[in-house]
């Protein structure tokens, strides 16, 4: 198999992904992870009038706080790889009444977009899983104008997020993947993607802040969190895999578990 065949066939592996967990990541997710949200338009600092590329947009949270910060006269671009999420947002942003968005299917590595359209990118919790990061960088420069900002945000290892922690636990009951390099930890080390985004033209640092959220139980937290993934495993390989869970997250027993998470904010500007 080539490095393209690979990719494409990882690329497909991912949207099947997103597409089943769609509607729990609307349900569940997007409550939870709000103080990223906030980190990343905040570290924008978006003002009215400008032009912003939502890369990643999932069910559109970030493009909602960012269409809100950039009226009048804005204009969000979001963009994913899933149709699922990409219908899911559609009928949020229906629901609001919001004019200042538009949607797209695309991926980071060829964004479809204009050089030079966009005053800001914004990543919330999507670069991790960019299959080829190096072409991404070049993208990100290319779609940005000269002195454009970019702002993304990605967890840190298993020893600082709780939330990486649980899904690498649990994914290691799982099949590997078919492209490697791709995960909720992906980029807790960000020192290469600086390197990348260096040589396409955007100097960036680093900022980390810990955001945090709740679950009830272990059912719960599983469910949101492992549930959709591991639903593909055989009934004891998941049974394993809880248990695995379990012990290292919840050793006193079942109840309530408060997730922390660091949270890098790589913000570059072109």
């Amino acid at each position: 198999m080539t490095d393209h065949d690979n990719q494409d066939e990882g690329l497909k592996w991912q949207v099947g992904v997103w597409d089943r967990i769609s509607p729990i990541y609307l349900r569940e997710i997007d409550n939870r992870f709000t103080g990223v949200i906030d980190g990343i338009t905040r570290h924008a600092g978006l003002q009215p009038g400008q032009q912003v590329l939502d890369l990643g947009t999932g069910t559109g949270s970030a493009a909602v706080k960012a269409a809100l910060s950039v009226a009048p006269g804005g204009v969000v671009t979001a963009i994913d790889v899933g149709p699922e999420m990409l219908a899911i947002a559609r009928q949020r942003i229906a629901s609001m009444g919001l004019s200042n968005i538009s949607f797209q299917e695309g991926r980071a590595e060829e964004i479809p977009a204009p050089s030079g359209q966009f005053d800001t990118v914004l990543a919330s919790l999507s670069l991790m899983y960019v299959i080829d990061r190096n072409a991404a960088a070049r993208e990100i420069a290319r779609v940005l104008r000269p002195g454009g900002r970019l702002v993304a945000a990605v967890w840190g290892g298993p020893e600082e997020a709780d939330i990486v922690l649980l899904q690498q636990t649990a994914g290691r009951f799982a099949p590997k993947p078919p492209v490697s390099g791709v995960g909720p930890g992906a980029l807790a080390d960000p020192s290469e993607f600086l390197a990348e985004l260096e040589r396409a033209g955007i100097r960036a640092r680093v900022e980390t802040e810990t955001t945090s959220f709740t679950f009830d139980d272990f059912a719960s937290a599983w469910n949101v969190l492992a549930g959709v993934t591991a639903a593909q495993l055989a009934p004891a390989r998941q049974e394993e895999a809880k248990a695995a869970v379990r012990t290292k997250m919840w050793p006193a027993g079942d109840g309530p578990r408060h997730f922390t998470n660091q949270t890098r904010f790589v913000i570059g500007i072109r």
